[in-house]
């Protein structure tokens, strides 16, 4: 498919996907006339960088992990590598839900305190 198509099928620009390719995130194939082509397996590849990126990974990061991530092969190198992203990640989230609650407790607080007049209670920093 060329960059148009892959373009409307991820969501991603063009222009993104061209950076994708400088990053070595993506290969695609080029026509006698130099237009680019992808196979049908990029939309997932797509799919699979826009949520390493949304996990906080850099684009060096994800183009060292591409191998095991999409390709399944692996070094005992690159599987501590991907180890240590899950552990990043599930402390970032272990510290986003730690927030919410925090946030729940305020919200809470707030709405309670509306209810019956009384003034809102003092919280730690959120």
């Amino acid at each position: 498919m060329r960059i148009g198509e892959l373009a409307r099928k991820t969501g991603v620009t063009p222009r993104a996907l061209r950076y994708y390719e400088e990053q070595n995130l993506l290969v695609s194939e080029r026509s006698d006339s130099g237009q680019r082509h992808y196979a049908e397996t990029a939309v997932d590849q797509i799919r699979l960088i826009l949520e390493l990126y949304a996990a906080g990974l850099s684009s060096r990061t994800i183009a060292e992990l591409t191998p095991c991530v999409i390709d399944g092969k692996a070094t005992s190198e690159l599987l501590d590598r991907l180890a240590l992203e899950r552990d990043r990640i599930n402390q970032h989230i272990a510290d986003l839900t730690r927030t919410r609650d925090r946030l729940d407790s305020v919200i809470t607080g707030a709405s309670a305190s509306m209810h019956t007049g009384a003034p809102c209670r003092r919280h730690t920093a959120v």
